[in-house]
């Protein structure tokens, strides 16, 4: 129980930074909850939806939302979420998991990139 109170603690405080609380969600319920992939996954969108509810109405509060790219990005989410979903139906789980691995791994390396390049423009102008 605590794995899960911690879990969402940790993905709440990511997702409304922007980032994605299934980086964390997902990974925790399939390798400390022995949960499947696709359930996890399931879990994450329902997840997702308060949280994204909550983020949306802070950053809009501190008018941190650019208004002429939202109905573009949700159009395109809508249709990608439908694409993906079909898409896990059909792949099966242990690629599924393997790509997802795959997927953090690759996100992990640009965060690590950005970071450096953004300690060299800062020591640069000291």
């Amino acid at each position: 129980m605590i794995i899960l109170i911690l879990t969402g603690f940790f993905s709440g405080i990511i997702s409304g930074m922007g980032i994605g609380g299934g980086t964390i969600l997902i990974p925790a319920l399939t390798l400390f909850m022995d949960i499947e992939q696709k359930t996890a996954q399931a879990i994450n969108l329902f997840y997702f939806i308060p949280t994204a509810i909550v983020a949306v109405i802070t950053h809009a509060k501190h008018k941190r939302i650019e208004k002429s790219i939202i109905k573009p990005l949700i159009i395109t989410g809508i249709a990608g979420a439908l694409l993906g979903t079909i898409a896990m139906n059909l792949i099966s789980p242990y690629i599924l998991r393997k790509a997802f691995g795959i997927f953090l791994f690759a996100l992990g390396i640009l965060e690590i990139k950005k970071g450096l390049k953004g300690q060299k423009k800062t020591s640069n102008k000291n």
